[in-house]
């Protein structure tokens, strides 16, 4: 505890709201799995949702409790921004390739919005749209510019941005409308439950230490043992360590 700051919480207000954690499996891991997933945040939850929906036999393991990470220590916005815009990104890769990245990019909140419905997630999900304010009029005039090729921004100048934020400090700005919040905890949690009940098996505070092929699938090193499976899912994004070179060298600290 730090004696300057007693009240200090040091963890995320996040998890106050997520409810009790799960209970740890200290079961012994199975000898083989159809798939193994390497990491039990958002993407690796999303991954085994699909195969044990698919009928797959699925393990997931996390070297922490699962959502230990990034998923439930996030601002809880779903952006659909990619930077550079449309035009810079049409002067790196070209119009079409340019237009299909933006719409990746629009397609990850709605694939949100479909998941989080249809699974009944209670995540305080809403498409709520993001300010962002310019602090020059300069900026204003070239965020109004970028806007015009952006159907879904719309132009706030100064005189009515009190309609999004209660503020004179801005010289006006743009309102993105295709971005929504989110409670990443519940989310997570929400995940957690439904990946449980679909038939995967979620293992907490598990490395894995090393990943080599093994017999036309995989042997994956653990301190409770080796697993072997046929196909891996390696969701490890920010946390990506020595066991996987290629994808960790593609991962860029910040």
């Amino acid at each position: 505890m730090n004696p300057l700051l007693p009240d200090m919480k040091t963890t995320p207000y996040w998890w106050d709201t997520a409810g009790p954690a799960p209970q740890d499996d200290t079961a012994p891991l199975p000898a083989t799995t159809e798939v193994a997933v390497i990491g039990a945040g958002y993407t690796g939850l999303n991954a085994a949702l699909r195969t044990a929906r698919g009928g797959r036999d699925t393990l997931v393991l996390d070297a922490q409790a699962p959502g230990w990470g990034c998923s439930t220590r996030n601002g809880g916005q779903i952006s659909t921004a990619i930077k550079p815009d449309l035009a810079g990104l049409s002067g790196r890769l070209g119009p079409e390739r340019a237009r299909a990245v933006i719409a990746e990019g629009r397609a990850s909140l709605d694939y949100m919005a479909t998941l989080v419905a249809e699974e009944g997630i209670d995540c305080a999900f809403a498409i709520c749209g993001r300010f962002n304010g310019a602090h020059t009029p300069r900026a204003y005039d070239a965020m109004a510019r970028r806007a015009d090729t952006d159907p879904d921004c719309i132009v706030i100048p100064r005189a009515e941005q009190h309609r999004e934020i209660a503020t004179d400090a801005y010289h006006g700005g743009v309102v993105q409308t295709h971005h929504a919040a989110i409670d990443p905890a519940r989310y997570h949690r929400g995940l957690l439950d439904r990946v449980g009940a679909a038939g995967a098996r979620v293992v907490g505070d598990t490395p894995v230490t090393a990943l080599t092929p093994d017999a036309g699938g995989w042997r994956l090193d653990t301190p409770r043992g080796p697993v072997r499976a046929r196909d891996v899912v390696v969701a490890t994004n920010g946390y990506t360590g020595a066991i996987t070179p290629w994808l960790r060298r593609r991962v860029i600290p910040i």
